[in-house]
């Protein structure tokens, strides 16, 4: 691996195959710096410069994610990569471009179409609207793409200041190392940034609150951290242009949506799909590939306690991997109807998100129709992939289970009799299954996990055990070595931490004050979720929370703004 020392090192490998490739707004030249709400009717992508933070300052970059892509840890030092990633574009060196790129994309919320979020009503004006592109390069053999997120106005505002918060920024880059340690395919993170010379204003809730709604305006720093991905190619994006595709919107409509296609399929696809296919070919081939990603990375979340919160096709990666942690939540006390986000609703709740999964692959099908509209056959070979989903969903959530529970072979009445089980005495999901990797002789370990004193009745004691017998009768057990075999495997599908909100929260209150050690903290262990860590680490983030914590706002859940 060639090793990146300086920021000249890392300019000389930019290659922008979205710009080169795809078709610019061309109404961009009319419209100034781009940074006013307007609506796009056509384009791939609007050119639009970062708005810079004022006086950055660094907060933490991830050095797992530098070695991976082979950066030095000088490259943090550097007065050229500190400005680029900090907004800063106004002198970067060629071959480097001194402008990013906002894309739009329209919206479907749980498979439903929608107009009215567009401050247009047309659709036309929702897309990136505090994300700017601002690199593509191909860094030893593989391409990404850096993304700002925090990093002012664009086209698709919609009349909001374009800017993230510390808090919300906080959350997503510890987020996304974490989900990547958990092994769960995700976009990455690069850098974190703040500036304390400027402020914005966001709806949050009053201390120890246990509204659902936020209560007051506060001020906050603004903050940019930069994600990274192979591609940002939303589902959302895609429908944009099936939607003008399929009403004819203007003449290039149908060109510009098998544009998009097939750089999606260029960029995250490539190894898969053989680009001397045809176009109905590779559009089969694409809808199975991501179905497959689709169903994974769903049934992953799920493994982990995981909730999206807002599980709209603009939030789902074309590439089938975890994207925009916004009003995500990693589930503490068990439920089925967990929802992290007061205004998610149970459609985007913790185990219906294979039915939102399925509705996103909904609107993903019908994206591609259009372009077959002259091919019946391939169109209803593509109709059979899209009816097959809840299939293949259901296929991938009950190997996950029999994998979280070390057995062979799902089995619906041991597994519905524990989700009972779990559900009457309130255990924690992440304690719980890591208890049960130990494979215990009998209930008493796992109680640990319990919120709930109802183990101290004996009938729930009774089940409890009886269930432990019949889910042992499952297991390759017979021997001291077997035993020892299965309970590994398990602890590696079943992570020891995971990142709970009442953790991020102390996180970034300190940040709000100066002090970065608990994100470094948070970042240290939760880049190592299934490892055993010292004592003082298990006591502080191997335990149940607290229960004067439960429905406290910002806690307990958490509004969309930021």
């Amino acid at each position: 691996m060639k090793k990146i020392d300086t920021f000249d090192e890392l300019t000389k490998l930019s290659d922008y195959s979205f710009l080169e490739n795809l078709n610019c707004d061309p109404d961009a030249k009319f419209n100034a710096d781009n940074k006013t709400p307007r609506e796009v009717f056509s384009g791939h992508y609007v050119p639009v410069k970062p708005t810079a933070l004022k006086e950055p300052i660094y907060i933490s970059h991830s050095t797992n994610f530098f070695n991976e892509l082979g950066f030095t840890q000088n490259l943090i030092k550097s007065e050229g990569f500190i400005k680029m990633f900090s907004g800063d574009m106004s002198n970067v060196p060629k071959p480097m471009k001194n402008i990013g790129w906002a894309t739009g994309y329209a919206l479907s919320i749980y498979g439903t179409e929608y107009y009215a979020q567009c401050p247009f009503q047309t659709g036309n004006g929702y897309g990136d609207g505090r994300a700017i592109s601002i690199l593509e390069a191909v860094i030893n053999g593989k391409r990404w793409e850096f993304q700002l997120k925090g990093a002012g106005r664009t086209p698709y505002c919609r009349g909001a200041d374009g800017r993230a918060v510390l808090r919300s920024s906080v959350r997503e880059f510890l987020a996304q190392e974490h989900m990547h340690s958990l092994g769960i395919p995700t976009s990455r993170s690069l850098t974190l940034f703040t500036s304390k010379k400027e402020q914005v204003t966001r709806p949050w809730f009053n201390n120890n609150s246990y509204s659902k709604d936020p209560e007051r305006m506060i001020e906050e720093d603004v903050a940019i951290t930069t994600r990274v991905a192979p591609s940002f190619i939303r589902v959302g994006q895609l429908e944009l242009f099936g939607r003008r595709a399929r009403k004819n919107e203007h003449p290039k409509a149908y060109e510009e949506l098998e544009k998009i296609v097939l750089h999606l399929i260029d960029r995250e696809y490539s190894d898969l799909i053989n680009e001397n296919l045809n176009l109905e070919e590779k559009i089969i081939l694409l809808a199975k590939q991501f179905q497959d990603r689709l169903t994974s990375l769903v049934a992953n979340w799920i493994r982990v306690g995981y909730c999206q919160g807002n599980f709209n096709s603009d939030n789902c990666a074309a590439g089938g991997f975890t994207l925009d942690y916004g009003p995500f939540g990693f589930i503490d006390m068990f439920d089925p109807k967990y929802q992290p986000w007061t205004g998610g609703g149970l459609h985007f709740s913790f185990f219906n998100q294979p039915q939102a999964a399925y509705k996103n692959f909904k609107s993903f099908c019908s994206a591609l129709k259009p372009l077959l509209s002259s091919h019946p056959d391939t169109l209803q070979e593509l109709e059979k992939i899209e009816n097959n989903f809840p299939l293949a969903m259901q296929e991938k959530i009950d190997n996950m289970w029999a994998k979280k529970l070390g057995i062979s072979k799902f089995d619906l009445e041991l597994f519905s009799e524990l989700i009972d089980l779990m559900i009457e005495t309130k255990v924690d999901y992440t304690i719980f299954f890591r208890e049960l990797s130990n494979i215990p002789d009998d209930v008493k370990p796992l109680t640990k996990s319990f919120y709930s004193n109802t183990f101290e009745n004996e009938n729930i004691k009774s089940r409890w055990n009886n269930w432990l017998e019949k889910w042992k009768s499952h297991l390759d057990i017979s021997s001291k070595e077997s035993k020892g075999k299965v309970s590994k495997q398990m602890k590696l599908t079943n992570p020891k931490y995971t990142l709970r909100e009442w953790h991020l929260v102390l996180a970034y209150q300190n940040a709000e004050n100066g002090n970065y050690d608990l994100i470094q903290e948070l970042q240290e262990i939760m880049t190592n979720p299934y490892t055993e860590q010292t004592n003082e680490i298990e006591k502080k983030y191997y335990s149940k929370k607290p229960l004067d914590l439960f429905g406290i706002a910002g806690v307990s859940h958490v509004s969309c703004s930021s």
